[in-house]
């Protein structure tokens, strides 16, 4: 079973939608350093994708230290790089311009922009993880 929610959307690639839903998983608590995280067979089996993409899924998130391979042990979640507070904010500059360009577009403020930015973020903190031995489905 995938231990994370993919919410599948039209236009965007299911590889993406997939990465992007496990990091989702990880900086929320959701899933923690040292849990296993699907082989590229439960992978694509459980979200009925190819398994070259699920192989690739794994590498890419492989490749961003968000997981690790463990000798015996299968792939983990990782346990966040200790980088720096500026290094981490970096990292996510590629994905804050679409956000301020689509907020600008919007014509909303940098005040308001923040103001989600932060009901966001503390939504995601304050979210308990789903429990999925409660047999809800997480696809």
């Amino acid at each position: 079973m995938i231990p994370f929610r993919i919410q599948l959307r039209s236009g965007v690639p299911i590889s993406e939608q997939i990465i992007y839903a496990a990091k989702r998983a990880i900086v929320s608590g959701q899933l923690h350093p040292g849990d296993p995280f699907p082989s590229v067979r439960v992978l694509s089996r459980e979200a009925h994708i190819n398994p070259n993409t699920a192989a690739k899924i794994i590498a890419a998130l492989l490749a961003e230290q968000l997981l690790e391979s463990r000798p015996g042990v299968g792939t983990v979640v990782a346990t966040l790089p200790g980088a720096t507070q500026r290094a981490r904010r970096d990292l996510l500059t590629h994905q804050i311009e679409p956000l301020i360009v689509e907020a600008k577009l919007l014509g909303l403020t940098r005040e308001a922009v923040l103001e989600a930015v932060a009901d966001h973020f503390q939504s995601l903190t304050q979210s308990a993880p789903p429990n999925p031995s409660s047999g809800e489905r997480l696809r």
